[in-house]
């Protein structure tokens, strides 16, 4: 049986866990009830598990028939993050979050089933591995950089030697039709970073704006003034994206208040434009509210860097992807996606690639369909099986080559 028809025998187990999942969303660094459905899908399997000391992260090292001792032997390593969003479900499905202001909204509960298949997968093919194979369960992607705290606990060498390789999968509740797989080579997540921002002014009456230093009308001006800057001093072929999504001050229509606050998202898709926007934005905000006789502390947050994929690792997965599923599956990106992942530190450590699926409704429209993140974001559970096999071969055929060159 080819391993895609084996992932077919375990679609229904994950759809069990997916929904299971799904119903119990957690938020964050720590996931209790996630990992421990995590450890129950991996009991009796034949891996070698930590678990995370500052955080609820699920590290297993499956061990392949690979002769000889473990300092010789390759290893790979594939990755799902685990936790939810603050975002309250409106989709109606019936394995609906029963946890209020939380929600698997980006197909995280997904990711986790994936992988647990792809456990299994390999544990039964394990005479077929030729190296080890570390399964990364992450928690706190969401704006946590989980990511950053295992590899700080060892994630990489969890093996024995470093990984050779590393693979990231996602799932979009759009963008494009359903089962296709996304890659691209290089620069494929922009980079992520936050901004806060507090005008400091004088309170007064709103019938009379000369006596009080109004905040407002210069946060206003603040709002503009970064959107006017990122068109005119950047180059549109090196894009600049920044949306306030925070846009707070007052109690009262006729008071004028002593502070308006502003919180941003920047996203870039170069080194050179993350380094120019935090010198531009402090430098602009600043200058505004000396304009105005005005206070302003400007916090300058650096999230998550670039997410750029190794050329020969898309390659591999590329080849994989269509092997496994056909051309007609697979969607090679022209231009990157302006979200962020914490996955971008392990590609900044090891070479390795990162792979979108559509889990669009068969016959959905992927342009209509709301986007991750959207409290109406669904995801189609008939991709789990695809997924586990994808994670499952990737891991067997690039062992199979790193043994040939070790």
């Amino acid at each position: 049986m080819t391993i895609t028809a084996d992932a077919k025998d375990l679609q229904d187990d994950l759809v069990r866990l997916r929904h299971d999942l799904h119903r119990q969303p957690e938020i964050g660094l720590h996931l209790p009830r996630t990992q421990e459905k995590v450890l129950e899908a991996l009991d009796g399997l034949p891996f070698e598990i930590t678990l995370g000391k500052e955080t609820t992260s699920v590290t297993a090292v499956l061990r392949g028939a690979n002769p000889g001792p473990a300092v010789q032997r390759p290893a790979v390593l594939l990755r799902a993050d685990m936790d939810g969003l603050p975002v309250q479900e409106k989709t109606g499905v019936d394995f609906t979050s029963q946890a209020d202001g939380a929600m698997h909204a980006c197909g995280h509960d997904l990711h986790t089933s994936m992988l647990a298949g792809a456990a299994t997968l390999l544990a039964e093919k394990r005479h077929q591995l030729q190296g080890d194979v570390v399964l990364m369960f992450q928690p706190g992607e969401e704006g946590c950089d989980g990511a950053s705290y295992m590899l700080r606990e060892g994630v990489l060498d969890a093996a024995g030697p470093r990984v050779q390789a590393a693979y990231g999968m996602h799932v979009f509740s759009s963008l494009e039709p359903h089962g296709t797989f996304c890659t691209k080579p290089g620069v494929m997540l922009s980079a992520s970073d936050g901004l806060e921002v507090t005008v400091l002014g004088a309170g007064g009456h709103g019938s009379a704006p000369h006596s009080a230093k109004d905040p407002v009308t210069v946060a206003a001006e603040m709002v503009t003034a970064l959107q006017v800057m990122v068109t005119r001093q950047f180059n549109m072929f090196d894009p600049v994206v920044l949306s306030v999504g925070v846009l707070h001050a007052g109690t009262k229509r006729n008071i004028i208040p002593e502070s308006a606050r502003i919180e941003a998202t920047i996203r870039t898709f170069s080194e050179a434009s993350r380094l120019k926007m935090m010198d531009a934005v402090p430098r602009l905000l600043k200058g505004i509210a000396a304009a105005h006789g005005v206070e302003v502390a400007v916090d300058y947050l650096q999230e998550y860097p670039l997410t750029i994929t190794n050329e020969d690792e898309t390659h591999t997965a590329e080849k994989v992807i269509t092997e496994l599923f056909g051309e007609r599956r697979l969607s090679r990106w022209a231009t990157p996606l302006s979200g962020s992942e914490d996955f971008s530190r392990v590609l900044a450590e090891v070479p390795g690639t990162f792979v979108g699926l559509s889990a669009v409704s068969p016959g959905g429209d992927p342009d209509a369909s709301p986007f991750n993140h959207s409290p109406y974001a669904t995801f189609d559970d008939a991709v789990l099986a695809d997924g586990a096999a994808l994670y499952a071969e990737l891991a067997i055929s690039r062992l199979a080559t790193l043994s040939r060159t070790a």
